[in-house]
C-alpha cells in the first residue's frame, strides 16, 4: 500500500517539493526516488522508519507556557509557594495565605452548575461567622473558560456578575486555564497530587474543587456535581483537626 501512494507523485508534485526543499534552511524535505530506482521496501526499511522519534512543532508561547510551568511546579512544594493573577492581572502571590485551610475552585458564570457561586459564598459566610476559625479558612474562585467557553467574560464583567448575582465576598482572580499547554501551574500541582476517579488527573467541568490544608497540601479534591453544602463537615473537621495549640498564658 505505501509503494501504491509513493508511486503515486507526480512529476510536477515532485518539481515543487524539490523547489521547497531548497528554499528551507532549517528543514530538508526528501522527495522518494522513482519507483523505477528506489530500493525494495523490506521489513528492515519499515522497522527503521518506525524506530524514528517524530517532533511535533511547537510556537515560541507554547515553549515558554510549557517552562515556565515545570520551573514552577519544580520549585513549589506545598500550594503557598505558588503565584497567580488576581482580578486586575496583578501577581497573587499565594504565599499571603500560608497557614490557612483552603477551598481552590474553578468557576465559571454561564454552567448550569454557576448558582453554585451561592453555596460558596454562604459556606464562606458560615466559616467566618465562626469567631474560632473566621481567620483560618478562605475560598478562592479561578474563573476558567475552557468548559464549553461558559466564562466568556473580561474579568472586570465575571467580577460584576459575582458581585450582583450571588453576592460573592470571597476572592475570585483573574480569568485563567486549567488544562492543557498554558494551564495555570497551581492547578497542574493540585492535580498531579489528587487525581480524579481511575487515577485521571485533567479537571473535567467547571465548579471541580480542592480543599488545601494548612500545609499546603491537598487533602480533597470533589467533582462538579459535590454541592458546597455537602463540604462543610470535611471543611470543619479540617479547620479542627489542623487548629494551631492555644500558647501557654504567662
Amino acid at each position: 500500500m505505501l509503494l501504491g501512494r509513493l508511486s503515486q507523485i507526480s512529476p510536477h508534485t515532485e518539481a515543487c517539493l524539490n523547489t521547497i526543499s531548497r528554499s528551507q534552511s532549517t528543514a530538508s524535505i526528501v522527495v522518494a526516488p522513482s519507483v523505477s530506482s528506489r530500493p525494495p521496501l523490506t521489513r528492515t526499511t519499515l522497522n527503521r522508519v518506525k524506530s524514528k522519534p517524530i517532533y511535533l512543532p511547537t510556537t515560541r508561547h507554547t515553549a515558554r507556557s510549557f517552562t515556565t510551568t515545570v520551573a514552577n511546579m519544580a520549585s513549589a512544594t506545598s500550594f503557598y509557594g505558588f503565584e497567580t493573577k488576581d482580578k486586575k492581572g496583578k501577581a497573587y502571590p499565594l504565599a499571603q495565605h500560608q497557614g490557612k485551610v483552603i477551598l481552590a475552585v474553578n468557576t465559571a458564570s454561564k454552567c448550569g452548575f454557576t448558582p453554585q457561586f451561592g453555596g460558596l459564598e454562604n459556606l464562606w459566610k458560615k466559616v467566618q461567622s465562626n469567631e474560632k476559625y473566621k481567620n483560618d479558612f478562605l475560598i478562592l474562585g479561578f474563573p476558567c473558560n475552557q468548559f464549553g467557553g461558559q466564562d466568556p467574560g473580561s474579568d472586570d464583567q465575571i467580577q460584576e456578575f459575582c458581585q450582583v448575582n450571588y453576592g460573592v465576598t470571597f476572592p475570585v482572580l483573574g480569568k485563567t486555564e486549567v488544562n492543557g499547554n498554558n494551564a495555570e501551574p497551581v492547578f497542574e500541582w493540585m492535580k498531579a497530587e489528587k487525581p480524579g476517579l481511575m487515577g485521571l488527573k485533567r479537571i473535567k467541568w467547571n465548579f471541580e474543587k480542592f480543599l488545601i490544608g494548612r500545609d499546603g497540601r491537598v487533602i480533597q479534591r470533589w467533582a462538579s456535581t459535590t454541592s458546597p453544602e455537602k463540604l462543610e463537615a470535611d471543611i470543619m473537621k479540617e479547620l479542627e483537626k489542623s487548629k494551631p495549640a492555644a500558647k501557654a498564658e504567662l
